[in-house]
């Protein structure tokens, strides 16, 4: 278990975690969201003890993380999948990362095979591609087997299969009991994966809850229609609360009516409708409806812009 309480960063000026508590729960995967700066590599950095808080405190499996006589036994972490010693062989990395809490041959070998490493255990981690990197990086967090996992960006650089499997992986451990905690940019994949969601923003929490509930929170009913008549069809729903949207031909999308409501007024007024889909609110609209003030760097449309700017002479 993960427990925070105020726990705060400030480089210099500039706040990077602004007082923040939380609770990572055993049992569960627990997905952890926020913008570019918003503070979760710094969070994720405090929690095993790389950064060192500036007020408030962070600890693991009942206490700090640098208090544990045996780390890798409590706490696995992927924070860089690029720091391993570049000359060494995969196999050779674990096997130094093992005698330090002198953990068998065997299970090197476990969780070289576990996670896929087997053909390029004895090629030098240096050459290694992105995705073979971050599996090495997760082996690693594996190999101690430990209670509490920490993953920032377990997915980064795997081809569908890697996310496939990095899915299953951390939905068994948490299914072992293990606490599992991780940060991922893909909202699809996140979905899939977490059980519970905390989401930063500037450096401060502004949810945390199951992540059912944070979609459920932030729906709208709304429902998508495909009839000849669309025009029709809008002038007849349209009124207070009710918002409509046609991108599409033949197509509306409604918010504000629900399926019943629509199909109703369609019968009253002998509108034939083809399609009538209600449909659910995405996290991926949750996660931009809950962070579109928080965050630092905005990007323009290019189709509101009319494109890159031509190259000077």
């Amino acid at each position: 278990m993960i427990e925070a309480t105020n726990l705060a960063k400030k480089y210099g000026e500039k706040v990077a975690v602004a007082g923040v508590t939380f609770s990572v729960k055993p049992g569960q995967v627990t997905g952890f969201l926020g913008p570019n700066g918003a503070g979760k590599s710094t969070t994720m950095r405090m929690i095993v003890g790389l950064d060192r808080p500036t007020a408030g405190s962070v600890i693991v499996n009942g206490r700090p993380y640098a208090e544990h006589r045996d780390p890798l036994h409590q706490v696995g972490a992927l924070l860089d999948a690029k720091a391993v010693h570049t000359s060494r062989s995969a196999y050779n990395h674990l096997l130094a990362m093992a005698a330090t809490h002198s953990i068998s041959t065997t299970r090197v070998n476990e969780v070289i095979e576990m996670t896929g490493l087997a053909e390029v255990a004895k090629k030098k981690a240096g050459g290694f591609s992105l995705g073979m990197g971050q599996r090495l990086g997760i082996a690693a967090a594996l190999l101690g087997d430990p209670q509490t996992l920490i993953l920032d960006e377990p997915v980064n650089g795997l081809d569908p299969e890697g996310v496939l499997w990095v899915r299953n992986l951390v939905k068994y451990l948490a299914g072992q009991g293990k606490t599992v905690f991780l940060s991922s940019h893909l909202m699809s994949e996140m979905a899939q994966t977490a059980d519970h969601l905390i989401v930063i923003g500037r450096g401060r929490i502004i949810a945390d809850a199951p992540i059912k509930d944070i979609i459920a929170g932030k729906q709208q009913t709304r429902t998508r229609i495909r009839s000849q008549q669309v025009s029709e069809l809008a002038d007849l729903l349209a009124g207070e609360g009710v918002s409509l949207n046609s991108s599409e031909n033949e197509t509306l999308e409604v918010s504000g009516l629900d399926a019943h409501q629509i199909a109703r007024i369609a019968l009253d007024n002998r509108v034939l409708i083809y399609e009538l889909t209600p449909l659910n609110a995405s996290l991926e609209e949750a996660y931009f409806d809950l962070t579109k003030d928080e965050v630092e760097f905005h990007s323009h449309s290019l189709a509101n812009s009319g494109g890159p700017a031509p190259e000077g002479n």
